[in-house]
């Protein structure tokens, strides 16, 4: 059974880092109208910390995609929930939990591009570069983190552990 191991990111580090890629995006963004996508399931807490440590106004909305079964990428990338609002024009901030592989991104960010944002920015908390197979890299990343799964702050594995307040290693009990 997968349980959550040792904690490799604590809720006070990711309280710190949320309020500094906040500061960055408020700045780069300051006096403009902005769209924050959370790319679902794994970003909505993120996303909800995020917008709230912002100093402007925002519009939310969600796209769910998926990739993976348990801890391993399936390589497709299924759209399961798509935005409600029209981007045209707009400043859009991707907000995601962990760029991975970057096949789930790329994919995201392709499909946006084509609906002709003002601005297409990515936010992500955690970056995986070593596992990247795709090219795709954020404009604002919170952590790089080695080659592991991991769970907590929204990340799961088969469903589980999103509620942990920090991000931790997954391991074999």
């Amino acid at each position: 059974m997968m349980v959550p191991g040792k904690v490799l990111i604590s809720e006070k580090e990711i309280k710190k880092k949320v309020r500094e890629l906040a500061k960055k995006v408020s700045l780069y963004y300051k006096g403009e109208d902005v769209i924050m996508i959370g790319v679902l399931k794994g970003a909505f807490v993120f996303l909800s910390d995020l917008m709230r440590a912002v100093k402007f106004p925002v519009k939310v909305d969600f796209m769910a995609v998926k990739s993976y079964k348990g801890t391993e990428t399936t390589g497709e990338v299924n759209i399961l929930l798509d935005l409600r609002e029209d981007i045209e024009g707009k400043n859009v901030l991707i907000v995601e939990d962990i760029v991975d592989t970057g096949i789930t991104l790329n994919a995201v960010k392709r499909i946006l591009e084509k609906r002709k944002p003002k601005s297409l920015r990515i936010c992500a908390l955690l970056d995986k570069k070593e596992r990247r197979v795709v090219d795709v890299r954020g404009d604002y990343i919170g952590f790089a983190i080695p080659n592991k799964f991991v769970v907590g702050y929204g990340l799961d594995f088969e469903e589980k552990y999103r509620n942990l307040p920090y991000v931790s290693l997954l391991k074999d009990e």
